[in-house]
């Protein structure tokens, strides 16, 4: 058996973390050979033309990505982890184009594992046209990293004039969101197979800065975006309340909600506003830009399901009010505690 062929149906040890021959096998064998970084130099070298043209910004961002369980229906950890940095470049109103991917590995982890993961990541990678340029590997004792953590960061261009901020969302300015809101969190939730729930719900984990640039295009009043993750659509409307000073009114009646998702929210008794995603945004723009904002979402393959859901308005500044299908308003406060740990 070649060392390649050892090391492709092995598990990952001590020695892989410490700077030998094991380590440089992983490096070339799982991670090189598949990001085909342009150097092997402990940095990556970057130039585009869109560095330094007048005006243009550089976006960078970074996050830690530690779901439970590492597979799951609609994505991984690798999927997740490209998206979940590419997105919160996107809703700045960036393009990505650079990432760098850091991997904290557990001593006994399943290297066919791990390449699913890597393999995972290049092709969201492909999709959301950005390159995995540089990244490091460390490895923990057995017991000590549950598997495989992921680091990402990235980089991005804002293109001079674009300036999305929640503190520019004003009164009658519309909410729109792309997707149906709690499929990840359903999705992990029954992944994880403690309730022994049946359902066919699959992450809507997808990169969003293809849907972002068409929105803008066809929108490019659009004030502000956030990508709705951690504490679900409820924390990012609450946080862009605060900053704008505005008050947001959201109608129940036109959220878009699977029945799954809405059945094992009931099971639980959780509140599909607050499930995470990892494929929607909510974006609010000027109400003559609505539809034109509404429909170049529709027309992406992330924003088929896009919907109006509500508008921020100059009442109860600060405050998210949702009008009930029984004619009431409901305070939408931000998530207290955790619904559901390791999501993301």
């Amino acid at each position: 058996m070649n060392e390649m062929s050892k090391l492709a149906v092995g598990r990952i040890s001590l020695a892989h973390g410490g700077g030998g021959k094991a380590m440089h096998d992983l490096i070339d064998q799982i991670f090189a050979a598949r990001f085909k970084p342009q150097s092997r130099e402990d940095q990556a070298r970057l130039t585009h033309p869109a560095l330094v043209e007048p005006g243009a910004q550089l976006a960078f961002t970074t996050d830690s990505f530690v779901v439970s369980p590492l597979e799951f229906p609609g994505g991984d950890i690798g999927k997740i982890s490209v998206c979940g940095t590419v997105n919160d470049l996107a809703v700045g109103g960036a393009q990505p184009l650079w990432l760098s991917a850091g991997f904290i590995l557990e001593e006994g982890f399943d290297v066919a594992t791990l390449v699913r993961i890597v393999e995972s990541m290049v092709c969201t990678a492909e999709e959301a046209g950005v390159t995995i340029v540089t990244g490091d590997t460390k490895v923990v004792d057995k017991g000590k990293g549950d598997g495989v953590f992921i680091n990402t960061s990235g980089i991005g261009v804002i293109p001079p004039g674009r300036e999305l901020l929640a503190s520019s969302v004003k009164a009658g300015d519309v909410a729109i969101v792309n997707h149906r809101l709690g499929d990840h969190g359903a999705a992990i939730l029954a992944a994880r197979g403690d309730l022994a729930l049946s359902a066919s719900i699959a992450s809507d984990c997808q990169p969003l800065n293809g849907l972002m640039e068409a929105v803008l295009r066809a929108a490019p009043r659009v004030r502000a975006a956030r990508d709705v993750t951690r504490g679900g659509l409820a924390s990012s409307l609450n946080e862009i309340a605060q900053e704008a000073g505005v008050g947001i009114e959201i109608e129940e009646g036109l959220l878009p909600i699977h029945p799954e998702v809405r059945g094992v929210s009931e099971i639980l008794g959780l509140d599909p506003l607050y499930l995470a995603n990892e494929g929607t945004l909510v974006l609010f723009v000027p109400e003559a830009d609505a539809d034109a904002a509404l429909g170049a979402m529709k027309a992406t393959s992330a924003g088929r399901e896009a919907a109006i859901i509500g508008r921020a308005v100059e009442a109860h500044p600060k405050r998210v009010i949702m009008q009930t299908l029984f004619g009431g308003g409901r305070i939408v406060d931000m998530l207290v505690g955790e619904q559901l740990p390791r999501i993301c």
